[in-house]
C-alpha cells in the first residue's frame, strides 16, 4: 500500500474544522446575527456558504437579506468580534495535529494553511494555539480570486512554499475544500468532524483519504479511500 506522505514535500491545512475544533462556533453566531437583524434563514443556508471566503460570505448575506443596511466590511468585523473571544478560549487543536505537524517539519516537509476564515480570526488563533510559527505560509480565501471549492489559495500557498501541487497533501473537513484541494491538483486528505458528519459519504467519494484524527497517521490506521 502506498503510504500517505510518499512523494509528498508539503502538507496544507484547511483550518476550521480540519486543523481546530470550530466549526461549532459558526451556526450559533449565524443564529444571534439572524435574530439580531430579523432575517429568515433560507434552505441550504449552511451548503450554501460552505468553501467560501470570509468575505464572500459577507456578500452572500448582502446579496441574500436585501434589508441588511450594512457593508461587506462591516458584516466581518462584527462576526469577527462576535467569535473572537471564543477562538481565543476555547477552540483546541484536533487530537494528533501538533505531534503531527512537528513529525513533518522534522522530517523536512513543509506545512501551509489555505483557509476560508478571516485574517484577524486566523493570525490570533494561531498565536493562541502558540503554532504560528509551525507553518511556512498562512493564506486566507481573501487574498485570492476565488474561494474554494476553486483551487486558488491552496496553489497560492503551494507557490509560497515552492512546493509542486502534484507534491502536496491537503487536508479538509468539508467537500468544497476537498473539491478545492483536488482542483488544484493535490492528495487530499478527509478530515472527520462533528459539523461535516452529515457528509460524510460524500467527503470519501471526493478524498484519497480519510481519517478520523491525526493519530491515524501517526500510527498507520488511516484509510485510503479508492
Amino acid at each position: 500500500m502506498k503510504h500517505i506522505l510518499e512523494n509528498i514535500d508539503a502538507v496544507i491545512f484547511d483550518m476550521d474544522g480540519t486543523l481546530i475544533d470550530s466549526m461549532w462556533i459558526w451556526p450559533d453566531i449565524d443564529q444571534v446575527y439572524l435574530e439580531k437583524y430579523h432575517l429568515t434563514q433560507p434552505e441550504n443556508f449552511h451548503q450554501d456558504m460552505e468553501g467560501k471566503s470570509y468575505r464572500e460570505v459577507a456578500q452572500y448575506f448582502l446579496d441574500t437579506f436585501p434589508t441588511l443596511k450594512r457593508t461587506r466590511e462591516e458584516v466581518m468585523e462584527e462576526w469577527t468580534q462576535m467569535a473572537y473571544e471564543r477562538y481565543m478560549t476555547q477552540v483546541p487543536l484536533k487530537k494528533g495535529a501538533y505531534e503531527f505537524i512537528c513529525t513533518m517539519r522534522e522530517a523536512g516537509i513543509r506545512t501551509g494553511i489555505a483557509t476560508s476564515n478571516g485574517r484577524k480570526l486566523v493570525d490570533d488563533t494561531l498565536e493562541a494555539l502558540k503554532i504560528s510559527g509551525l507553518f511556512d505560509s498562512v493564506r486566507t480565501a481573501c487574498e485570492v480570486e476565488s474561494g474554494k471549492p476553486a483551487p486558488d489559495v491552496y496553489l497560492l500557498v503551494a507557490r509560497d512554499i515552492g512546493a509542486d501541487p502534484e507534491r502536496c497533501l491537503v487536508f479538509e473537513d468539508v467537500p468544497m475544500g476537498i473539491l478545492a484541494g483536488k482542483n488544484a491538483g493535490m492528495k487530499v486528505c478527509a478530515v472527520e468532524d462533528d459539523f461535516s458528519r452529515p457528509q460524510e459519504e460524500k467527503k470519501r467519494e471526493l478524498a484519497d483519504y480519510y481519517i478520523r484524527d491525526y493519530r491515524d497517521i501517526i500510527n498507520g490506521t488511516y484509510e485510503v479511500l479508492e
